[in-house]
């Protein structure tokens, strides 16, 4: 097999970028005579995220869906509704279910390795790649990173970096608050206090539910913000009485069209949210993930070099103009989202999400939003 320590390719993070291409490299033959390294400081035998997506019909993680809701529910200051989604359906897959999916089935392929290692220090050497870790040194002809910092993208003004961040409680209720089968995708009715903030509950029964805490921001609240609000949501706007937590999740996902290309060589390339592939304006990252990774592998089948490779389309553009609305203020969020839920159908705005309209959908999408503040963004981005 060669040096126990040079492989063809490294996958530094575990995450939901790296597990997609690794377990797209065991599945390719391309790759069967490559060797491949799979590196994380955690062993992913913990439950310690969950992601949700929409999705039109059946999917390829369908196996693995935890709980999926054929109903949402917008709430907001003068305009709430309950709206059926179909032919979509909100899904949501627990990290464990898929870390067990996709480790079982690619470290039973003979050429892939997983090891858990802290990986300190990443360099391009032109001929190959040095990963050095707290174990060892490891060799490679290409590597792919998915260590984030916010440095990555704040060293700059030409684009703004909000952040996506969450407190959510995994809840049981005294009394049955929550409606089964309807995921409240966002509620608007709790105090902005000058941000973008909103509820985001997703029931598994009239008892169980995960209830987050969401704002679009610069900066993070202190614990104790995040706390307050859930308690206050569960107790005065649901009336649940007396409830017990389960478990908790928070977490931070960068919102920004910096395009992260200055920091891919020719060698390594930056992947997942490192990589720039979450939704910049949603923090959505699973399905943009999913659907890079085949496009990222052939690029590495044609041999060209990792930094050449672009996603940037005309939604980088639409979603610049909506950062630049909420960078300027960002108290306009609940006004924008409104707006559209009032005027859209909630299968045009996924399909919009998607990145799957036409340009005739696009201009219909937009015609629903507020125009007055994309106007204005527009103009200043002009000139």
């Amino acid at each position: 097999m060669g040096n126990e320590s040079t492989f063809d390719y490294i996958i530094i993070g575990a995450g939901a970028a790296g597990l997609m291409l690794a377990d797209a490299m065991c599945k390719d033959a391309f790759f069967d005579d490559k060797r491949v390294l799979l590196l994380d400081k955690d062993a992913k035998k913990n439950n310690d995220r969950t992601w949700c997506f929409w999705e039109n019909g059946t999917g390829v993680f369908d196996s693995l869906l935890h709980t999926s809701w054929d109903a949402i529910y917008f709430g907001g200051a003068d305009f709430s509704k309950r709206f059926n989604i179909a032919p979509y359906q909100y899904k949501m897959i627990r990290g464990i279910d898929f870390y067990e999916d996709v480790l079982t089935r690619i470290t039973q392929h003979p050429n892939i390795s997983f090891r858990i290692d802290e990986v300190l220090k990443v360099s391009d050497k032109d001929y190959e790649v040095e990963v050095i870790t707290k174990e060892t040194t490891y060799k490679s002809k290409r590597a792919f990173n998915s260590i984030f910092t916010y440095e990555m993208a704040t060293h700059q003004n030409k684009y703004p970096v909000l952040q996506q961040h969450w407190l959510g409680w995994f809840v049981k209720t005294e009394k049955p608050v929550f409606e089964e089968g309807v995921a409240t995708y966002m509620d608007f009715s709790i105090p902005q206090k000058g941000n973008t903030r909103f509820m985001y509950v997703l029931p598994f029964s009239k008892t169980e539910a995960l209830v987050e805490y969401t704002l679009f921001s610069k900066e993070l609240l202190a614990l104790e913000e995040y706390e307050s609000a859930l308690n206050s949501y569960l107790k005065e706007r649901l009336g649940c009485g007396a409830f017990e937590i389960l478990d908790d999740e928070k977490g931070s996902i960068p919102m920004t069209c910096y395009d992260f290309q200055e920091h891919h060589t020719k060698n390594i390339r930056f992947i997942g949210t490192a990589g720039g592939w979450a939704k910049p304006s949603t923090g959505y990252t699973f399905m943009s993930t999913s659907k890079k990774i085949p496009v990222l592998i052939n690029h590495l089948k044609i041999g060209k070099p990792l930094k050449d490779l672009r996603f940037k389309n005309k939604f980088w553009y639409y979603d610049l103009l909506l950062l630049d609305v909420l960078a300027q203020n960002n108290a306009k969020g609940q006004i924008v989202f409104e707006t559209l839920f009032k005027n859209r159908d909630p299968q045009l705005i996924f399909k919009f999400l998607d990145e799957e309209t036409s340009s005739l959908e696009d201009i219909r999408y937009m015609a629903g939003a507020p125009w007055l503040p994309f106007t204005k963004a527009l103009l200043k981005r002009l000139f």
